[in-house]
């Protein structure tokens, strides 16, 4: 272990064994330097006033020299030369970026799914965000045997333990009378603004084009942003019965069984029945250039399409899923599958030229054991990698580092328009007067490097194992609290909030005019006359 790695690694520990002596239950987690919830407590429970000094402050809009000035879990003032007193904690950003903290708008934690649950909960999950930088996740929640009432009553309950600010989007996985009043609830009272449609997963979540219609029609009433998982589930389902059928029973037969051909139908009939209902449209974890060419047609068209890749399919390709131990190929299944070299090129070009709007992360855990469940089918691992800690990072060094885009294009993938999309800012995503304080301070001059032996997940493995790169996010401030600052977490259950999201966000602005406008383009009904013979 190198000198860096050890001290990184003790400062974790350190942090963690002051707590040692307060319960007996504390214990290191089975992976890694992992973070259990009652090893980790040090966070105050009222945000300190901090003063970040001569940084460069990054608003998606515009960028300048600034003081930030936070106080009780808000950005006070944003001024040059701010003058404070003694009880105000000074941070020296000078020749850093001070930006606000991310928004990962896709995250899978608690999430029970294919016969086990994901390894990160709302406590692990949230420390491993704060250490790469992100300051609030939306989390999807899964109905209880189709009922979204008691599926968001069992998230608010996981969620209690959450360490940072938290939103919801909600799936729907039938259709009937009762759920349709029920997402009216969820819009209304419960501040929940998007619902997702799963093409794919035949048997289990997927749902027909017939329920996605209603589905469109009941978020278009409601404002609320309808998102869909791309896939046609009959023709996986098909591709999966064709690699069994020709021995192929490994992780490549995940990829194999479900080609960019597949997500590009799915994507192209989301978009189009979107459009026959006239509703905007947010395609997840956008994963091929067949999905994306989809995406830039529908967008080229004036259609309102957002589309979001996922870190992993950036920068990842499926090379993988053919390695010889079963281990290292497993750990790369998800779905959409990562796909071969040339997508991940091809994404990053579209986030930098518009086509593709922000980045997430679909971090959906499953360590070694879980996935092992698959080691003589691939259709039994476990789908989802990691992402949550890593993101911030690798989109700076893939992105900016390279040239793609710009520090300010940067905040806006990573954390504004997240928030405009689901109608949270300026409260989130910017560094301004009255927003909350949830701020990174980046220095381009640091380096990172990522292995599952010292991240924040309770994961095992990662598969960006041994990534290294330019640009490191050396503080943290969440609430207005430090919770990472000289690699060391100091985070704390039950510290995050849950953030409502209030529906009609900016997608929706026209859409009534532009459905008074079809129907005056209809010409009918025709008044018409009957004859008489």
């Amino acid at each position: 272990m190198d000198s860096k790695l050890k001290t990184r690694t003790f400062h974790s520990i350190f942090v963690l064994s002051l707590f040692l002596s307060v319960s007996e239950s504390n214990q290191f987690c089975d992976a890694g330097v992992g973070y259990c919830e009652s090893e980790c407590g040090l966070a105050s429970a009222s945000p300190s006033k901090i003063l970040i000094k001569g940084g460069t402050v990054v608003n998606a809009h515009h960028q300048e020299v600034a003081d930030v000035y936070v106080e009780d879990g808000i950005i006070a003032a944003v001024q040059t030369n701010f003058k404070v007193g003694d009880d105000v904690t000074v941070i020296d950003a000078t020749g850093k970026y001070v930006m606000p903290g991310g928004i990962d708008p896709h995250t899978h934690l608690a999430m029970e799914f294919m016969g086990t649950e994901t390894v990160d909960d709302f406590f692990s999950g949230q420390a491993a965000a704060l250490a790469g930088g992100t300051t609030m996740h939306i989390d999807f929640v899964i109905p209880v045997n189709g009922s979204l009432s008691a599926g968001y009553e069992a998230y608010v309950e996981k969620a209690k333990k959450s360490a940072m600010d938290y939103g919801f989007h909600m799936a729907i996985t039938k259709w009937d009378d009762t759920v349709s009043k029920e997402m009216e609830i969820m819009v209304k009272d419960k501040g929940i603004n998007s619902f997702k449609f799963f093409l794919a997963y035949k048997g289990a979540l997927m749902i027909n084009d017939e329920l996605l219609l209603e589905g469109f029609k009941k978020c278009k009433s409601l404002g609320a942003l309808a998102m869909v998982h791309a896939e046609n589930g009959d023709a996986v389902f098909e591709g999966q019965k064709r690699m069994i059928e020709l021995g192929i029973t490994g992780p490549e037969g995940h990829a194999l069984s479900r080609p960019p051909v597949i997500e590009g139908e799915a994507t192209s009939r989301s978009i189009r029945l979107a459009g026959f209902v006239n509703t905007p449209l947010y395609v997840v974890h956008v994963m091929s250039i067949d999905a994306m060419e989809e995406i830039a047609r529908a967008r080229k068209s004036g259609q309102r399409v957002i589309g979001e890749p996922v870190v992993s399919g950036l920068v990842l390709d499926d090379s993988g899923l053919w390695d010889p131990d079963f281990k290292i190929a497993a750990k790369f299944v998800m779905s959409p599958p990562i796909r071969g070299p040339g997508h991940g090129k091809a994404l990053q070009a579209a986030l930098s030229t518009g086509i593709l709007q922000l980045v997430g992360t679909d971090h959906c855990v499953f360590n070694s054991t879980q996935k092992a469940l698959g080691i003589d089918d691939f259709r039994k691992i476990p789908n989802g990698v990691n992402g949550i800690e890593e993101r911030m990072h690798i989109v700076w060094d893939s992105m900016v580092v390279s040239g793609q885009i710009s520090v300010t294009d940067y905040v806006r993938l990573t954390s504004t328009e997240s928030a405009r999309i689901f109608n949270i800012y300026p409260r989130k995503g910017a560094i301004l007067v009255g927003s909350d304080a949830d701020i990174i301070i980046l220095n381009p001059n640091s380096s990172f490097e990522i292995s599952s032996s010292f991240h924040h997940s309770r994961l095992d493995t990662n598969v960006f194992e041994g990534r290294r790169g330019k640009g490191k996010v050396e503080v943290t401030i969440a609430g207005g609290r430090i919770v990472w600052e000289n690699n060391e977490l100091n985070v704390g259950p039950g510290l995050g909030k849950y953030i409502k999201m209030p529906p009609f966000s900016y997608l929706f602005d026209g859409i009534d005019k532009m459905d008074a406008e079809y129907l005056s383009s209809l010409q009918a009904p025709v008044k018409r006359f009957r004859g008489t013979s």
